[in-house]
């Protein structure tokens, strides 16, 4: 196998990865209309930001993947601000 390209169980592991890490930026966004405490707020953005940056990272590897589907270019609107 090309060593570009990821084996059928790694593009289906990093798949799931990349599923996992988008629940929990939705979550992180919904729970942040839920709290009071700014440090705890300003802390859940820094995790949705870290945490869109992985998933950008972790779609390049993905696109190596043998069987990779389509990576939409928009992103859904937010519910909250």
């Amino acid at each position: 196998m090309n060593g570009n390209s990821l084996a059928p169980h790694e593009s289906l592991d990093l798949h799931e990865i990349i599923n996992f890490k988008t629940l929990c930026v939705a979550k992180s966004k919904l729970m942040q209309g839920l709290v009071f405490d700014d440090d705890l707020k300003k802390l859940m953005q820094k995790d949705v930001e870290q945490s869109i940056q992985a998933l950008t990272e972790l779609q390049a590897v993905y696109q190596r993947a043998p069987f990779e589907a389509p990576v939409p270019q928009n992103r859904p609107t937010p519910i909250i601000n």
